[in-house]
């Protein structure tokens, strides 16, 4: 590498970390009001492209610009796979700082999801991020004030809540919505997701114990990877697909599908401006560092609604939503006649935006955004932290904090190490 490029990077690392302390212009806002890109095509750069970002080179009528991997070998790969007139950066804050990139898609481990979507929002970018939004709820809460601060569009990667069918159900969620809403079930309403609707697919991605050090393969900026997170020996169980079983990464199945499920619920059941006032687990003592399986997490609301993750697959004849007056069932059959002509006649759920195209266009907020996203994961999350500490924890959903437990507090604002923070 030329020194002088030896010198542009370090001077964009270094500005980068006083908070890109020179001035960053979106390209939107050089173009004045109803600026369009070339041939109305948005530009996107994606941030991690070893795994769900190489699935995203092209989509809603974006132009890949740029793609980002401290994996020299994943970073080899896109670039060949993205051809002409895509560069390659190995730090994140470069192609943030580009006035050309609309849209940052950030597709790395959680442990960086937080950062990376509040430095995006403050240059400027929208953002497509991938689930769980956050890896904790303090994290979460500075996401919504960087993106909304910053007027940002934000788009969390799971789409449930607005098209496809429904894991296992038989349905799409929107008939489910039209139920609920109606009363016809009463309430309250308990939701049990459990391996009859595919719960099971992830529930065994845990952690293996007491990895042993091994040697950093020269492809990998290990020290980059971790960034954020506690220091420990590089070992290949910790890093790309298998850092899914580790606490200071992710959450293993929880963390990885937890919100795929849990997000449609909140969403069925009102909760979009709220979090469960309870989480009680059912599961063996945790490792400190990996992460291990577990039997049963129930969420409770101030109203009584509960949502219950049977993760043994324990009531193999559990109502999908049960009410004080009816059920619903995997294939969408129900303890109530005729359900499914009642439900046409049944108003729709408001609309929604569901292309980010047109998010970012209108800059109007899509179906699953930094706010209802992060309440979303706020489940996930109060789950994560009562499975590390072993203990049912009470939550108070409006300051977002645990009630009376120190030690459940100190897991929503975890510390940072070296240069990073949030």
């Amino acid at each position: 590498m030329k020194d002088s490029e030896i010198k542009r990077r370090d001077f964009l690392r270094k500005s980068a970390l006083t908070g890109l302390a020179f001035t960053i212009i979106p390209r939107h806002v050089l173009g004045g009001k109803g600026f369009k890109a070339p041939s109305d095509q948005l530009t996107k750069g994606i941030i991690g492209v070893g795994g769900m970002g190489m699935g995203h080179f092209d989509y809603e009528g974006t132009k890949l610009l740029a793609v980002c991997d401290v994996d020299k070998n994943h970073l080899d790969n896109a670039l060949k796979s993205a051809g002409n007139g895509v560069t390659g950066y190995h730090d994140f804050r470069e192609l943030i700082s580009r006035p050309d990139i609309d849209i940052v898609h950030i597709a790395t481990p959680p442990h960086w999801h937080g950062i990376m979507s509040k430095m995006a929002a403050e240059a400027g970018k929208d953002i497509w991020c991938e689930k769980p939004m956050t890896r904790t709820i303090g994290e979460g809460k500075k996401v919504v004030e960087a993106v909304r601060s910053n007027g940002r569009m934000f788009r969390l990667n799971t789409w449930f809540r607005f098209k496809d069918e429904f894991y296992g159900l038989g349905t799409t969620v929107k008939p489910l919505k039209k139920l609920v809403d109606s009363g016809i079930l009463g309430w309250p309403l308990k939701v049990t997701v459990s391996g009859v609707t595919g719960y099971n697919w992830k529930f065994f991605w845990s952690g293996l114990p007491n990895l042993k050090p091994m040697p950093v393969p020269p492809e990998l900026d290990y020290e980059f990877w971790l960034g954020p997170a506690p220091y420990k020996p590089y070992n290949p169980e910790r890093v790309h697909a298998k850092f899914r079983g580790y606490w200071d990464y992710d959450a293993g199945g929880l963390g990885d599908m937890g919100q795929h499920y849990l997000d449609p619920v909140q969403y069925l059941l009102g909760k979009d401006d709220t979090s469960p006032v309870s989480v009680e687990i059912d599961a063996p003592q945790q490792h400190y560092d990996a992460v291990g399986s577990w039997r049963r997490i129930t969420y409770t609301y101030a109203d009584g609604c509960q949502i219950i993750l049977d993760g043994e697959n324990r009531d193999k004849n559990a109502a999908y939503i049960e009410g004080p007056f009816g059920k619903v069932f995997k294939g969408f059959i129900s303890t109530i006649p005729d359900i499914q002509e009642m439900i046409k006649r049944l108003p729709d759920p408001e609309p929604q935006i569901v292309s980010f195209s047109e998010s970012v266009r209108t800059r109007k907020k899509f179906a699953l955004n930094e706010m209802n996203g992060h309440r979303s994961c706020t489940i996930v999350n109060m789950g994560a932290v009562a499975l590390r500490l072993g203990r049912n924890l009470m939550f108070d959903p409006v300051k977002q904090l645990f009630i009376d437990d120190d030690g459940a507090n100190a897991l929503i604002n975890q510390p940072m190490r070296g240069e990073w923070s949030i």
